[in-house]
């Protein structure tokens, strides 16, 4: 029973079909009713709830196999629950004893992970190319992710071209992965080249029809000159974006300036479980498009409180400092956002450039008034 649901895992994570993480889960329950509290079935429910978005509770399940069995992975789990709620420095601690234990491919791609969330790129990709320099073709899956999520930060950090071999690697290691083409279909994408990137999108779209997938799509369909295509995509996006990851489809909603009060309700729905860097972002975004810019700007400082190398959040940061009048704040984010605008969207590199100028013209007008000489009326004198 064990290993049926650890099949059941190792087919969500190849089909991307989560209805699998359900079997796994109800293969746990199973195991866990012939033997009661058996870690062998906590861990399995416990990683099938985490994959589910059930973070808070699997927490309780990963707590008692630290305190009962203490084993690499169930600190990995532990690590894992605690992270996606927000609570990073729990998680740090997690993931240490996780290394310490047993240092392999897992426990350096969790321990890049969080260097990459607090803020040190450099060294999230150098962990990052240790966990992928032990993997192996005999666990194509696992080696294929591992080399996508190195691939990911290259990019991110600018290594566009180390970025392009990385994702290229992980998919010869499994020919149809559907995150390495999302990230070959990203990075052509930001180099000019919207009409290479369709094919590896389309493909990453149809093997996972989340809505992150069919964003980029219509993205790159844009750029193509391809309307009447991107416009059905975001027709698929709308109808079934909020069931497949309502966290996305807010940050669409907002970006696209639709029904913002819609994806505030998305937004806040997903805070209540899942309370990391991203979904406070994803609420910042919502609420600033919402026009409600004090409580958007204390959001987007909870986002950006790790220090998190992100050029949606740079962009984010700088739209919603400028709207809200703090115009310094805005320039310094800014900067930062430019120097990473490979990592936006077409559309959100757009709105980057158009409040750069509104910035700049704001900075010209302010340099114009102060170098007036002032006058002083006599009036009532």
């Amino acid at each position: 029973m064990e290993r049926l649901g650890w099949s059941f895992v190792a087919k969500a994570r190849e089909s991307f079909d989560p209805g699998f993480y359900t079997l796994a889960e109800q293969s746990a329950l199973c195991l866990e009713s012939r033997q009661p509290n058996a870690p062998e079935a906590l861990l399995l429910r416990g990683h099938a709830l985490h994959n589910m978005h059930g973070f808070k509770e699997a927490e309780p399940l990963a707590r008692e196999l630290v305190a009962k069995r203490g084993l690499p992975a169930d600190f990995g789990l532990l690590g894992d629950v605690l992270m996606e709620q927000g609570q990073l420095n729990e998680a740090v601690e997690a993931y240490q004893t996780m290394l310490d234990l047993k240092p392999d491919l897992h426990a350096y791609a969790r321990a890049a992970h969080v260097r990459w969330l607090k803020g040190d790129l450099e060294g999230a990709v150098e962990l990052m190319q240790v966990a992928a320099s032990a993997s192996s073709p005999q666990t194509p899956e696992p080696s294929a992710w591992v080399h996508t999520r190195l691939a990911a930060l290259q990019f991110q950090a600018g290594a566009i071209q180390e970025a392009e071999q990385t994702c290229a690697a992980a998919l010869e290691l499994q020919r149809n992965y559907a995150p390495a083409l999302l990230l070959r279909g990203r990075i052509r994408l930001s180099k000019g080249k919207a009409a290479e990137a369709l094919e590896p999108l389309r493909r990453a779209a149809t093997l996972n029809p989340l809505a992150e997938y069919q964003w980029l799509l219509a993205e790159a369909l844009y750029e193509a000159g391809r309307a009447d295509e991107a416009l059905a995509v975001e027709k698929q996006l709308r109808e079934h974006g909020a069931d497949s990851d309502p966290r996305t489809f807010a940050l669409f909603l907002a970006t696209r300036g639709e029904s913002p009060g819609v994806a505030v309700a998305f937004a806040e729905h997903e805070l209540s479980h899942r309370a990391d860097v991203f979904t406070h972002d994803a609420l910042a975004w919502s609420l600033s498009a919402t026009g409600k810019m004090a409580e958007a700007q204390r959001e987007m400082q909870l986002a950006l409180a790790d220090g998190t190398v992100d050029a949606r959040l740079f962009f984010h940061a700088t739209i919603i400092a400028a709207k809200s009048g703090y115009r310094e704040e805005a320039r310094r984010w800014l900067h930062k956002a430019q120097k990473s605008i490979h990592g936006l969207l077409p559309s959100e590199a757009k709105q980057l450039q158009f409040a750069a100028l509104e910035l700049e013209r704001d900075s010209v007008a302010d340099r114009s008034n102060s170098s007036r000489p002032q006058t002083f009326s006599t009036a009532g004198n």
